[in-house]
């Protein structure tokens, strides 16, 4: 049997661009992606602090270094630039696994660096 476990999480980033017009997805700095463990197309749940939004969405890389968190697409009708965020990976694994994985948990400061 597999269960979801939460493999990573950014812990309360602030959202600083918003692209309607773009496909979809959340674009992430990426020394955050690197520091969580997330991959590029990864899926991911968006979790809004202020609106109480959850979605899921997709990973996309940002440029390393600016603190970029976009929501693209229909998301950006869900969460607004300013909005404070967790952002959420989860794995399957079998149930012995999972009792010894330990998830990557990242606190980026106000100014959303490490």
């Amino acid at each position: 049997m597999q269960i979801e476990l939460m493999k990573s999480k950014i812990h309360r980033v602030k959202v600083t661009e918003a692209n309607l017009h773009y496909m979809g997805s959340i674009t992430i700095d990426e020394d955050l992606m690197d520091a969580a463990g997330l991959l590029e197309h990864e899926k991911v749940q968006v979790l809004d602090i202020e609106n109480g939004e959850r979605l899921e969405t997709y990973v996309i890389k940002g440029t390393r270094g600016s603190g970029m968190i976009c929501m693209n697409g229909p998301a950006s009708r869900k969460v607004s630039v300013g909005d404070t965020v967790i952002v959420i990976s989860y794995a399957s694994m079998d149930i012995e696994e999972a009792k010894k994985h330990e998830p990557t948990v990242i606190f980026p400061n106000e100014n959303n660096k490490l």
